[in-house]
């Protein structure tokens, strides 16, 4: 096995004297939006930054109107946005290895040198790392593996990714340090790139910023849902259909035939999301929730919030009864931290990420993604109005204890020390 500078890191902390005063660190992120692997990437930089380190971000995308308000307070480089994203909606992922790799260029001839690159998503970048002329370590953060994120449903397809998934492979071997998100994330890697059994990565777990969840003020939300709204459900999540959100929308349906009039009368569901109209996945599967919520006749009693605000988020948190979250196979999820974070109980899909940051009846619900399981956990948030105290409070505790912003900016720091040696 691979003497892993993240395992040396984690040996050699007491004795360690750190990186020189202001290290700098780079950062290549393929578009700086908004989702978990953008809230990881800005958590990051910003723990960093803390730490007196000199932190730049570059990226082919940037829109300060659509993106976390954080982003503000770094140093934030976009270019090679006029590269195609897809094209004729086909070969995105081509499209960003491509646009990655522009990116690693342009931040390699015009960015002062840093001491350590760090990049997550697309490790197609990292070859061009390494032509730095003093060359730099790089660490990259697996959030899951790309290939695994598309399906191949045609022998063209199948052709087209192969050299894609090689690469993949090939450059993630490249880097100096490997972390990922989570135990389930780490097994997905052994089993999805044979070639680098000889690597094991460490776990780095995401963390929540709980500073940024007090300083935010919350803002109205009546224009958001109806005033006789008595107990609402909340969904975070991209409008993509990995995400299945239809899956909270049948278990509303299925949560109507479970209560009495006046019950149901008082539940909302509100499905807030990222959404860019550049992505065309976003306009048409929200399309198709919509198609959806007419079908099931459920109109009065669900609202899309497209692109919300973090004002907005910590105000449906704070007065929802609970928190939808959809996704199966989820690598990580912050989401569940997020609620957790603000009291609220959790219902999530037992796979993945969830497995790992929720705990079953204690800080929310682990179910089977069918809308029968999750219907009969919405249906308990309903009738037991002090269900959400106890477990809010357990998830609150569960979050401070296992993800604090501490504990994730000491072992991140000490892969930067490790690697500046």
């Amino acid at each position: 096995m691979r003497n892993s500078p993240c395992h040396a890191a984690r040996r050699q902390r007491a004795v360690m004297a750190g990186p020189e005063p202001g290290a700098s660190v780079l950062f290549l992120h393929p578009d700086l939006g908004l989702g978990g692997a953008e809230r990881l990437v800005v958590d990051a930089a910003l723990a960093l930054q803390a730490r007196g380190c000199r932190v730049q971000i570059w990226t082919a995308h940037y829109d300060p109107a659509r993106c976390f308000a954080e982003t503000r307070r770094l140093a934030v480089r976009a270019v090679g946005d006029w590269l195609p994203r897809s094209l004729a909606g086909r070969a995105h992922a081509l499209c960003a290895a491509l646009r990655m790799l522009y990116v690693a260029l342009c931040a390699l001839l015009c960015a002062p040198p840093p001491d350590v690159f760090v990049c997550d998503q697309v490790s197609a970048c990292i070859p061009v790392l390494r032509l730095a002329r003093n060359r730099k370590k790089v660490l990259f953060y697996c959030h899951f593996p790309d290939q695994l994120l598309t399906k191949r449903e045609s022998f063209l397809k199948r052709i087209y990714r192969a050299p894609l998934d090689w690469l993949e492979e090939y450059t993630t071997g490249m880097a100096d340090c490997i972390v990922v998100n989570s135990e389930f994330t780490a097994n997905v890697f052994a089993d999805t790139f044979k070639s680098l059994s000889h690597i094991k990565p460490d776990v780095l777990y995401p963390s929540l910023t709980v500073s940024a969840f007090e300083s935010i003020v919350p803002v109205e939300i009546a224009n958001v849902i109806p005033k006789h709204t008595k107990k609402m459900f909340l969904s975070i999540n991209r409008f993509e259909r990995k995400k299945n959100l239809a899956l909270a929308l049948n278990a509303l349906h299925d949560l109507r035939g479970r209560l009495d009039a006046q019950e149901w009368d008082d539940i909302h569901l509100v499905l807030a999301g990222g959404y860019d109209e550049r992505v065309l996945e976003n306009v048409e599967h929200y399309k198709e929730l919509k198609d959806i919520v007419t079908r099931l006749n459920l109109g009065e009693h669900v609202t899309f919030l497209r692109s919300f605000t973090d004002e907005q988020k910590i105000s449906l948190l704070s007065n929802c009864i609970c928190v939808l979250y959809t996704p199966s196979n989820e690598h990580f999820g912050i989401v569940p931290l997020e609620a957790m974070y603000m009291r609220c109980p959790v219902i999530a899909v037992n796979s993945g990420g969830p497995l790992e940051s929720i705990v079953n009846n204690v800080t929310g619900f682990l179910c089977d993604p069918s809308p029968t399981q999750f219907a009969e956990a919405m249906e308990k948030c309903v009738k037991d109005p002090l269900l959400k105290n106890t477990i809010g409070a357990a998830g609150r505790a569960r979050v401070m204890e296992k993800f604090s912003s501490e504990a994730f900016t000491e072992q991140l720091y000490q892969y930067i020390c490790r690697l500046t040696q």
